[in-house]
């Protein structure tokens, strides 16, 4: 019992589910208080330690499945015991005559803390070891494998970039699974080891059955569940007429009554903020402070001491994408937002079309307090587009502008930090890399999505809106300026 739940903690590591020593060490105590022979009381015992929340559920579950059911060996029911010397034979004899033209899919050196996967076809093949060590019962290697293409970062290509090196590789794992089903069929079906028809049946179906959750595991990206998502998609209307209108149909004339009304909306905001921010200046009672001061008064508690508290204000950090009419919507959003700025401890902006460029520093000098603090944004917003710091002529990459905040400013990210990603998701069929949002929200307090589009056409063409979803807190539609006044409302108050 303690190898198998080693041994299945080693196939939960290699496939990313954390799980600690500690954990392993209360999984085994808990099931000396259980039967262990109870399926039932067993899985609920492995996922109380190693699901660590909801979000890890749907992972483990697919591990425990996979694990105990999907290669399971064939000697391990009664029926096919009969059957266990031929099930070794055959792999034996797949494995001796592996082909040489397999793909090998091995570590390279590695590019900002992910393994590089380098394709040999001209060595010995690593894919197909670790697949034969799959079907034997044995599938830590090969989910490792798995896991490592799925998280695999996009080689940087000056003039062409595609995902050629993750699909090729899957490819050539894809091409392992087909020889190898083959070659068994080939086998079974030349009455191997004097065989009867309903021994080959079986053993033909096992096999087929291993080599299937093989190939599941392959084109199958898990992604994590996310019960607790906001999603909201009704419209809210607060301003009639011009606060329906999307952003993107506006014209000059409607933008600056839109910028009238952000402007009061901002003013009315901060007061509202600043009067919440005042009556909470203090906090419970402070019991002990109040007992120590109520000496000089024989013990009665005249002069109640109350324990500070501080104002409970959350630093943004906001990704926008400026390609297309996404950027009508972000321009927006950075107007609103710096100019409540002072209702937040600190406000970092990032654009991005393919690479992700910080703009914090072109509104610092800015007077958002002055009358003009409209046209002081406007200027500093044009002088971004205008300047060479970002080219906006790059296809959208979300997945390289993901990339480059983990690798240089993951940093500034703590449980008091809000992220606000302004995009629609729309990554021209590159590699959406969703796992690097999973690791930002980790660190951040939480993850607001807004997409300018409206909800019916998330699911269409390159959009890979649902491969961040289960990453996200809180998604919504942000598309015109109810939406984003209710929005931000939300986020202050």
């Amino acid at each position: 019992m303690l190898d198998t739940i080693i041994e299945f903690t080693t196939c939960c590591r290699s496939y990313g589910l954390r799980v600690s020593t500690s954990e392993v060490l209360d999984s085994i105590r808990h099931l000396s208080l259980i039967n262990p022979l109870d399926e039932k009381e067993f899985r609920t015992v492995l996922q109380s330690n190693y699901a660590k929340s909801r979000r890890d559920q749907s992972r483990f579950n697919s591990l425990y499945d996979l694990f105990f059911h999907g290669v399971k060996p064939v000697n391990s029911e009664n029926t096919f015991t009969h059957l266990a010397g031929t099930f070794n034979k055959i792999m034996d004899i797949v494995e001796k005559n592996q082909d040489n033209n397999y793909v090998d899919i091995e570590p390279e050196n590695q590019i900002d803390g992910v393994d590089n996967i380098n394709i040999n076809s001209k060595k010995s093949s690593t894919a197909t070891k670790t697949l034969i060590e799959f079907m034997r019962g044995r599938p830590s290697e090969f989910l490792n494998m798995i896991h490592k293409l799925n998280i695999m970062a996009v080689r940087q290509q000056k003039f062409f970039k595609s995902n050629m090196d993750q699909l090729s590789s899957k490819l050539g794992i894809m091409l392992s699974i087909n020889q190898i089903r083959g070659k068994i069929s080939q086998l079974i079906g030349t009455n191997f080891d004097n065989l009867d028809q309903e021994s080959m049946k079986i053993l033909n179906k096992h096999f087929n059955t291993i080599l299937d959750n093989a190939y599941n595991l392959l084109t199958y990206e898990p992604r994590e569940n996310n019960e607790t998502l906001l999603e909201i998609k009704h419209r809210i209307s607060n301003v009639e007429n011009i606060g329906q209108r999307s952003f993107s149909s506006l014209s000059e004339i409607q933008i600056a009554e839109v910028m009238d009304v952000i402007e009061l909306f901002a003013r009315k905001l901060k007061d509202q903020a600043s009067r919440r921010f005042s009556i909470k200046k203090r906090g419970n009672i402070d019991i002990k402070k109040t007992l120590r001061n109520s000496g000089k008064y024989q013990g009665v508690p005249l002069d109640i001491k109350f324990k500070d508290k501080p104002l409970n204000k959350s630093s943004l950090v906001v990704l926008c994408d400026i390609s297309g009419s996404v950027w009508s919507s972000a321009r927006f959003m950075l107007n609103v937002l710096y100019a409540l700025q002072e209702c937040f401890t600190q406000v970092r902006s990032f654009v991005f079309v393919a690479q992700l460029v910080e703009i914090t520093n072109y509104f610092q000098n800015s007077d958002f307090s002055s009358n003009n603090s409209r046209n002081r944004l406007n200027r500093a917003i044009d002088s971004i587009l205008n300047s060479n710091i970002i080219n906006t002529s790059e296809h959208t990459d979300y997945g390289a502008a993901l990339k480059t905040f983990k690798n240089r400013y993951q940093h500034i990210l703590n449980h008091k930090t809000t992220v606000i990603i302004m995009g629609d998701g729309r990554s021209n069929y590159l590699n959406p890399q969703a796992h690097i949002l999973g690791e930002i929200r980790e660190k951040c307090r939480r993850v607001i999505w807004l997409n300018p589009e409206p909800h019916n056409t998330w699911s269409s063409g390159d959009s890979e809106i649902f491969a961040y979803k289960p990453h996200c807190h809180e998604i919504r539609t942000c598309m015109n300026l109810n939406h984003l006044t209710q929005f931000v409302r939300e986020l202050v108050l």
